[in-house]
């Protein structure tokens, strides 16, 4: 069995190299573009799978199916699915025809999800969605890898910032799409719809991606590129992969980035998993207008990745040292200033844009593309792996301490949560990842 599920997935052999350079101009080009926007638009379904169980989280809790204590259980386990998935399945993606994976997982995780609308009690949802946590996470590491395969190392930048997108549509899909079937359906109808248009999606990525370029007939995108002579191409794969592998373990730039990314994704998934609250208890805003202020976030987040590859690509020379500095201040300081700053919603407004900005630029440098820069194109997904792990982790330790520091008053017979402690937190945080990053200013990549 175990030989039988690796043949399917393995990547293929080289096929015999295309002599028309023209035909060889052509195919490539056409085929690159292909897997670009099927990493892109098919991540984009990955995401409209997770952002749908934030959107029926409530109908399901007004439900009675299960407690609010037991919501926060079925989401700590999909955390920790993912984390140790995207760590592992990351590794794999170095090794495997991504076509087939990265289709695969979003397949399996779109049935949990219809699954999940055919049940109606706390086990079985925590099995699907701890299930779903897992295949989630054949997402991300090949996305990357696949990106690294087909397009040059000038180019990542821009391209990552690009894909990096995927994250804010297919969540803003999700919010409004799957909430229309939920409020005119039922929650159960609304796990099932967000499994069906992933199911679909499905088939679009594997009739859009390829494997790599070489069982194509094609040259590696290094030589293609320029980048390496075929001399050097033939004596990196000469290499033990798994030996590769070991080396982005054993790299202290990649575990200095990935507590880096660690600390900023605790001050996210703060913001994110707590900004309403901490809107309507200690600002005084009602639900409405704290989502309206927190709804600006995603949208300036789009605008931050998509923009920030290209900035370090056209401005800094394809370094991301300094962008990634400049953006760590401002994340910081919109932070403080969120937490801080007198009631105003102007400045609440303006405070989620740059939060959001540059929090969509700095998950994109730190949650993968600077670790991606500083290791060799064959282990692109180990260095994904490592990042991952750590990068989740934070967001798990984010939930726990959160949860510790928050002080619960009553006041006048209404339940205030007071964050000052946990806002303390948040920002130390934010600073901490900033000053993690300039330990890693000269980082460069091996081969």
């Amino acid at each position: 069995m175990k030989d039988l599920i690796w043949n399917f997935f393995k990547t293929a052999p080289d096929a015999a190299m295309i002599s028309d350079k023209d035909k060889v101009k052509s195919k490539f080009n056409m085929l690159r573009w292909r897997v670009f926007v099927s990493i892109t638009i098919g991540y984009a379904f990955y995401y409209i799978i997770r952002q749908s169980y934030s959107v029926i989280k409530k109908p399901l809790l007004g439900s009675g199916v299960v407690t609010p204590e037991q919501v926060g259980i079925i989401g700590s386990i999909f955390f920790v699915t993912y984390g140790l998935g995207k760590f592992t399945n990351s590794f794999l993606a170095d090794r495997v025809n991504n076509k087939k994976f990265f289709s695969f997982g979003l397949f399996i995780s779109s049935i949990t999800m219809v699954g999940m609308g055919l049940v109606n009690s706390f086990i079985p949802f925590a099995i699907l969605w701890g299930l779903n946590g897992w295949f989630q996470s054949y997402g991300a590491g090949p996305s990357i890898v696949s990106l690294n395969q087909w397009f040059s190392n000038k180019e990542r930048g821009t391209l990552y910032g690009i894909w990096f997108t995927s994250h804010n549509l297919g969540s803003s899909f999700a919010y409004f799409a799957i909430a229309a079937v939920v409020s005119a359906y039922s929650w159960s109808m609304g796990f099932i719809a967000a499994g069906i248009i992933c199911l679909v999606g499905t088939i679009f990525i594997y009739l859009g991606m390829s494997d790599r370029p070489e069982t194509q007939g094609l040259p590696n995108a290094a030589v293609y590129y320029g980048e390496k002579t075929q001399a050097e191409v033939d004596a990196l794969k000469k290499k033990k992969l798994s030996s590769m592998q070991w080396d982005v373990i054993k790299n202290p730039a990649v575990w200095i980035l990935g507590l880096a990314s660690l600390c900023c994704y605790i001050a996210r998934y703060a913001i994110e998993s707590w900004g309403v609250v901490y809107l309507t208890s200690q600002k005084g805003y009602d639900m409405m207008g704290a989502a309206g202020v927190m709804a600006y976030m995603q949208v300036a987040g789009i605008f931050g990745a998509l923009l920030c590859g290209w900035i370090s690509d056209k401005f800094f020379n394809h370094k991301r040292n300094a962008p990634a500095l400049i953006y760590g201040i401002l994340y910081s300081a919109a932070i403080g200033l969120f937490l801080w700053a007198p009631q105003s919603f102007t400045m609440d407004m303006l405070c989620m844009t740059f939060y959001g900005f540059t929090m969509g630029a700095l998950v994109c440098y730190l949650g993968g593309l600077m670790a991606v820069d500083i290791v060799p194109k064959r282990v692109t997904g180990a260095a994904m792996g490592m990042i991952g792990l750590l990068s989740y982790a934070g967001a798990a330790i984010q939930e726990f301490i959160t949860g510790k520091l928050m002080i619960i008053e009553v006041i006048d017979g209404e339940k205030i949560y007071n964050f000052t402690y946990a806002g303390d937190f948040w920002f130390g945080a934010a600073v901490l990842s900033t000053l993690l990053t300039l330990l890693v200013w000269n980082a460069k990549a091996k081969d």
